[in-house]
């Protein structure tokens, strides 16, 4: 049967869409239904993480997410003086913001930047303070500029997948294709029609977090607030709010938020009688509901982002664990669709990236733990707090909230292999991250040796070649990267090859045969 795109996303937010991306980069016809006709504005996710920021980065997606980051610290810094004009006392050489723990604050101040994991992440590592709906427009226009075919209003309403392909059901007719993700969220039709399980633990609190026009907040206290009843934030953007409190989960989540709501759960938790929500901008509710999918692909059916797993906002992870599941799938699925991926790639997906969703849903159930308004809860509190004030603790928690420890357990003897390629700064005046935009494989000869490039002749564009030097890393003589960016082999000496091959094929498959002259 003739088919309409050869993959079909369900699900156009930041991971659908650049899961699209990927695609596309490849060359593979994708068709990507989006149930909203416009960009969700609804406050989410506030920031990415170092992986995150590599991804884009390697696409070349930085200037426009500086752009936004500008827009961002803007109003960080319209916050500061509210609080200043209103009286509240902030000091002039605040320490520097290194990300929180379940509110409790660290300092980049003692932050040891010496540690290895922080080292070669280049201007990657200049961004994070960007909104979950600037990255969709983002990402929406890249789409665009790939060809992708992006369908607003379609929702997707059931599916048939066979061996041969998927035939996909829309409020708006029907098409083929031969592979379907879901990246519909933790509600996820696909998810729920491929059957695949979806074991976790219940939600056991309801937090709402908005945008609000509000007067009477002068007596509320500037970021994270506990207090008998809950959790409080206030900040770092005028008019930004959050409740946490340990109830149980909302009756009705989707019954639409209003101000009156918003206003008795912030004066119930801070205790500030007089606080008046005035106007809603923007408002959601989320739980503590934290479940993953059994298995992330179930024939010609896969799952990504909330999709495969969900949890609590804290910590900002989810929105980064999307992106990484779309980084990592997008170029083995498009493999696959081009016929060149060598014998179990696309099971690698789950191998890879289930190990880190199961993380993320226990830093966030930590957390979850530690801010509980009770006598427990609250003497670990202090002791967290009293460790966050060392350097070890400090590097510990910014390490995990980054996102650069993150490493998948790939065949290799090379402390970089499975980790994130260093950003090198190159001698053709170029770093590593620019050679990447193109979205496929890298082997960088480092070491002009002509049997290293040996090696790698004959996988066409699955792979290029660069014969490049690099004055600040004498010590590393090769490197083999991933579509995505991991290091799927290093060696610090030429000749040093006897792995090189073995993950030539694990990840870019056999060579093609060369015609006898």
């Amino acid at each position: 049967m003739k088919r309409d795109a050869d993959v079909v996303v369900a699900g156009g937010g930041p991971v659908g869409l650049m899961l699209a991306c990927e695609l596309a980069l490849a060359d593979v016809p994708v068709v990507v239904l989006e149930r909203l006709t416009e960009v969700d504005t609804t406050i989410k996710a506030g920031a990415i993480n170092t992986p995150s920021a590599e991804a884009f980065y390697r696409r070349g997606l930085l200037p426009p997410l500086r752009e936004v980051q500008k827009v961002g610290l803007a109003q960080f810094a319209s916050f500061t003086r509210q609080r200043q004009a209103a009286g509240a006392a902030v000091t002039g050489s605040a320490p520097r913001f290194a990300g929180h723990f379940a509110g409790i604050m660290l300092s980049g101040d003692r932050l040891d930047e010496s540690d290895p994991d922080f080292a070669d992440r280049g201007p990657a590592g200049e961004v994070g303070m960007i909104p979950q709906d600037a990255l969709e427009r983002i990402l929406a226009e890249r789409a665009a500029e790939l060809g992708v075919t992006l369908r607003r209003g379609v929702a997707l309403t059931g599916f048939d997948a066979d061996e041969e392909g998927v035939h996909v059901h829309t409020s708006h007719g029907s098409l083929r294709a031969g592979w379907l993700v879901g990246c519909d969220g933790g509600r996820s039709t696909v998810r729920r029609l491929s059957g695949i399980p979806f074991p976790g633990t219940a939600p056991s609190i309801t937090g709402r977090q908005a945008m609000v026009e509000m007067t009477g907040a002068d007596d509320l206290g500037a970021g994270w607030n506990w207090t008998d009843i809950g959790t409080y934030v206030h900040g770092p953007m005028p008019g930004r709010i959050l409740t946490v409190e340990f109830d149980g989960p909302p009756a009705d989540r989707e019954a639409p938020i209003t101000a009156e709501e918003l206003q008795t759960s912030l004066r119930r938790v801070s205790g500030v009688p007089d606080v008046t929500v005035t106007k809603v901008l923007s408002a959601t509710r989320f739980t503590d509901n934290a479940r993953q999918a059994s298995e992330y692909r179930r024939g010609r059916v896969l799952l990504a982002g909330d999709a495969a797993h969900v949890h609590s906002p804290f910590g900002g992870q989810g929105l980064n664990l999307g992106i990484g599941d779309a980084m990592n799938l997008g170029w083995k699925l498009a493999a696959t669709v081009r016929g060149w991926a060598p014998e179990g790639l696309l099971d690698t997906y789950t191998a890879e990236r289930h190990p880190l969703g199961a993380w993320v849903l226990d830093w966030t159930r930590a957390q979850v733990a530690l801010m509980r308004p009770e006598s427990h809860a609250a003497a670990l509190r202090r002791v967290i707090d009293e460790l966050s004030g060392t350097t070890d603790a400090t590097t510990f928690f910014v390490k995990k909230i980054s996102g650069v420890w993150q490493r998948y357990d790939l065949p290799g003897s090379h402390p970089l292999t499975g980790r994130s390629a260093p950003d090198l700064e190159l001698s053709d005046g170029r770093r590593l991250a620019d050679h990447l935009h193109d979205g496929r494989g890298l082997l960088l000869d480092l070491a002009d040796d002509p049997a290293l490039r040996e090696r790698a002749a004959g996988h066409g564009d699955r792979l290029r070649t660069l014969t490049v030097a690099c004055p600040d890393r004498p010590d590393l003589a090769g490197l083999l990267l991933r579509p995505d960016g991991c290091t799927a082999w290093a060696a610090d000496a030429p000749g040093a090859y006897e792995e090189l091959d073995a993950a030539l094929g694990r990840w870019f498959g056999a060579p093609a045969a060369v015609p006898a002259a």
